[in-house]
């Protein structure tokens, strides 16, 4: 699997860029954001998220670990695919999209193309918990919520189950996983 790239830029659009490696030419294709903060470069590194399908083998990449962590959750909802997920990235950065997510704002999301009404609530209600990597003790109490999240979702609890054990509790990762389970196992 491919996690990075890095190139000279051989070729570029808006939304895709050709990346000389060592000889070999890969066409990665990039947001409005990446494609903004690349350019003028001539060599560029980028995260990628390889995306292997049975007629194409698709690179996605991006400038911001954070964009890229955008991207990958938006994949892992039903409905949503690899171009509407770029069109999210395209349209808005990982911090206002975090706080498009927070207040729940379908209208705003409703702006991206390829993305309806029933599609912008799917995603605010599946995303509920999304945060972007911070350095702030709020940021860092987040992301410990969200990692508690992701564990239990891994154990095979259902998201709201994991909301109802999480409210109200604190700590780390590990504290917030363990009270979350003698709760869900009184349930």
């Amino acid at each position: 699997m491919i996690v990075g790239i890095e190139g000279k830029v051989e070729a570029r659009e808006p939304t895709w860029l050709h990346l000389n490696v060592g000889g070999l030419i890969y066409e990665v294709n990039v947001s409005l954001n990446t494609s903004n903060t690349v350019a003028g470069k001539e060599q560029v590194k980028l995260y990628v998220t390889q995306i292997i399908r049975e007629d194409a083998n698709l690179l996605f990449g991006f400038a911001d670990r954070n964009e890229k962590k955008m991207f990958d959750t938006l994949l892992k909802i039903n409905g949503v695919g690899p171009k509407v997920a770029q069109a999210v990235c395209s349209t808005f950065t990982p911090e206002s999209f975090a706080k498009i997510v927070a207040a729940k704002d379908v209208a705003l999301l409703k702006r991206v193309p390829g993305i309806g009404p029933k599609a912008a609530s799917r995603i605010l209600v599946e995303l509920a918990d999304f945060i972007v990597d911070g350095s702030t003790a709020e940021g860092s109490a987040a992301a410990d919520h969200q990692e508690a999240v992701m564990a239990l979702e891994s154990l095979g609890f259902k998201k709201e189950a994991i909301r109802k054990a999480l409210a109200g509790e604190s700590g780390d990762t590990a504290t917030l996983v363990k009270a979350a389970l003698k709760k869900l196992q009184r349930l």
